[in-house]
């Protein structure tokens, strides 16, 4: 059965998902570009090309994009995670992460205010982020190898475990990848994840390195982003957040950078939290610890920016008062910051 095609009029810009040069991908296995249908024949008038194919591979099931997710969205949602601009979890699905981010992209890049999808961001967005947008990747032994780790019933037992790691391929392939554990499933139906040599189509998302310094970060609260500033004060990077909640508010005003654990453990308190288990616990790193394994640790004790083990819930859920992550995007941040960096509260 042919696939619908979803043509975008008046872009111009290289074909998003031929197979064509895009950004080195930060993963051991075969990573490549993800055959799909070609695109329309580019018009040379002033408009750019006047049609504009975002066909999905053959591969991808017809049924991948209904009602809820489109394929302008998902191409959206994979360039603004490659400029910088992170929607959160990709997933094809339009929401408030995806806004924001579009939001940020523009005032990033002198558009107009908006959080809409049209023909001024598209062209902003392919013309600086050319590439495919989908990409075949071949499942590694070192993949399949893990480890893997049964997922505990809370945290007393996450304590005892000797690292609070993925609990399946797809988990981990999908938070390597960026994407909704659901939508990748999805997108390859019949690939068995645990298998070497298994090829599957993902998304050619972003490397997770900002290529400038970041001078200051601010949290603002009440559009739960973080947002990284330069020296001149522009926008380099924008996440979603869950900052605090109103039972456990995160602090006001200014403070800084302290040091960052890049593999954190997390201590549990019972005398600090008004929640949680009666006795001190200590539970290892890994991607699946209540700080995500990692940690920016803030000149106010006891807070920090972390991961998520749930980065599905960036953005849409409460915080115990620190500034919670996707794992990816707290590692793009933790990897672009030095000691002594401002962090303002806003």
């Amino acid at each position: 059965m042919a696939k619908a095609k979803h043509i975008f009029t008046g872009l111009f810009a290289p074909a998003l998902f031929a197979a064509c040069p895009a950004a080195a991908q930060s993963q051991s296995g075969s990573d490549t570009a993800a055959q799909g249908n070609s695109a329309q024949s580019p018009d040379q008038s002033d408009e750019g090309v006047e049609g504009f194919d975002l066909s999905p591979p053959d591969r991808v099931p017809d049924s991948i994009f209904d009602d809820a997710r489109s394929e302008e969205v998902l191409t959206v949602q994979v360039l603004l995670d490659r400029s910088r601009h992170s929607p959160g979890v990709i997933d094809g699905i339009m929401g408030g992460n995806t806004r924001r981010a579009i939001r940020y992209y523009r005032e990033a890049n002198g558009l107009r205010s908006s959080e809409e999808i049209d023909a001024e961001l598209m062209r902003s967005l392919i013309s600086s982020q050319s590439g495919d947008v989908f990409r075949s990747y071949t499942i590694t032994q070192e993949d399949v190898a893990g480890p893997f780790y049964a997922k505990a019933s809370g945290m007393e037992e996450m304590a005892e475990m000797e690292r609070v790691g993925w609990y399946s391929p797809l988990e981990m392939f999908a938070d390597r990848f960026h994407m909704d554990q659901d939508f990748l499933a999805a997108l390859n139906p019949d690939a068995d994840f645990s298998a070497a040599g298994t090829d599957i189509i993902i998304v050619s998302h972003g490397d997770e390195e900002l290529s400038s310094s970041i001078a200051r970060i601010e949290i603002r609260k009440a559009e739960n982003s973080v947002v990284a500033l330069g020296d001149d004060g522009k926008v380099l990077a924008s996440y979603p957040a869950t900052i605090g909640s109103d039972q456990f508010p995160s602090p006001a005003g200014s403070m800084e950078v302290d040091a960052i654990a890049p593999e954190a453990n997390y201590t549990f308190n019972p005398q600090a939290q008004e929640w949680g288990p009666d006795e001190t616990l200590v539970i290892p790193p890994g991607p699946n610890n209540p700080v995500g394994g990692i940690w920016i640790d803030l000149s106010k004790e006891g807070y920090g920016i972390h991961g998520s083990p749930d980065p599905q819930l960036i953005g849409k859920t409460a915080s115990h008062g620190c500034v919670r992550l996707t794992n990816w995007d707290a590692h793009e941040l933790a990897n672009a910051l030095d000691a002594g960096t401002p962090v303002i509260f806003q």
